[in-house]
């Protein structure tokens, strides 16, 4: 499949300065001169936006919470990607599918799932009428101009790999999925030629204050991992990150674009332990996650981490 990143497309602005161009009488060399300029501060311009949202329990040595049927433990952070000039899109097919069902709350995966809290009120259609939400729900999926990202962190099989190795000095789990995520977005902005901004839904002060420092730390430092472990990754450098990152706003669940995020970042989750689970089956076979966008020699190192799976127990 080719790669749908590196594949410049026109903005609004580069269509209007290329109809002002063709009006105009420069020389040759004043005209690829002038287009160097614009091409220049149009990517300049351009960004990537990266949503993200969290899902499992981020303390390695911290009990599972609620256990879910699936009985899977994992730690993950990851959402979606959009190009800045593709946003006003996903929130018009957003509003569109909540104005059709009359909603009034903000799409949370797991109250659809469960059919719990603000969306107990689905129990209630019948079989019908609750397919055709979940289509609907599906479709908006399918029809926004985003992209499936994330780094997901089997528990069990991290504290089979790191916990007798350094026991009482484990980071959080956020740390290295953070780490990991963010650097495969940026790889993917690089290719693309944008800055990316880091757009990570609100947790609470502590939680939202370390998911900051990480990014700083990114943009000062290399990455937090062994050199020789993670080389074969391609882990980029501190000057790449801070050419690239470009700011980290948090955002609100009321962010049709932070519930996008919330809503990919589950079956991405789930396509980790089955990758005949329905919801990832189809975004895959739709096309809507990063791997599929990408060539193939570089997935293993730009498309969804899936650490630790390997020493499930």
């Amino acid at each position: 499949m080719k790669s749908r990143w590196g594949s410049r497309r026109f903005n609004d602005l580069q269509l209007e300065i290329i109809a002002t161009l063709r009006c105009c009488k420069y020389s040759h060399a004043h005209f690829f001169e002038y287009l160097l300029l614009i091409d220049f501060k149009v990517k300049r311009l351009s960004k990537l936006h990266f949503y993200m949202d969290d899902s499992g329990t981020r303390n390695p040595d911290k009990k599972q919470g609620t256990i879910a049927t699936h009985r899977r433990d994992w730690f993950a952070l990851g959402g979606i990607l959009v190009r800045e000039e593709d946003e006003e899109e996903a929130r018009t097919l957003h509003s569109a599918f909540c104005k059709r069902w009359s909603l009034q709350h903000p799409l949370h995966s797991a109250e659809l799932r469960n059919c719990s809290l603000n969306y107990a009120w689905l129990d209630k259609l019948d079989k019908v009428q609750l397919g055709q939400f979940y289509e609907g729900l599906y479709g908006l999926m399918k029809s926004a101009p985003v992209t499936g990202l994330a780094c997901v962190i089997d528990r069990s099989g991290y504290n089979a790999r790191y916990g007798e190795k350094y026991k009482g000095q484990r980071w959080l789990l956020c740390k290295t999925a953070f780490s990991i995520v963010v650097e495969r977005a940026v790889k993917i902005a690089r290719m693309d030629e944008r800055k990316l901004r880091v757009l990570p839904e609100r947790c609470n002060k502590r939680e939202d204050r370390t998911l900051k420092a990480y990014y700083e730390t990114l943009r000062t430092e290399e990455l937090p991992f062994e050199a020789g472990a993670s080389a074969k990754y391609t882990p980029l450098g501190a000057a790449q990150f801070k050419d690239t990152l470009y700011e980290f706003d948090l955002k609100f669940k009321s962010s049709p674009l932070a519930q996008l995020a919330d809503l990919y970042l589950w079956p991405m989750c789930m396509g980790g332990y089955n990758k005949q689970n329905r919801p990832y089956a189809r975004l895959l076979e739709d096309g809507k996650l990063i791997e599929c966008q990408l060539p193939e020699e570089v997935r293993g190192t730009h498309g969804t981490k899936y650490s630790c799976f390997d020493l499930q127990t």
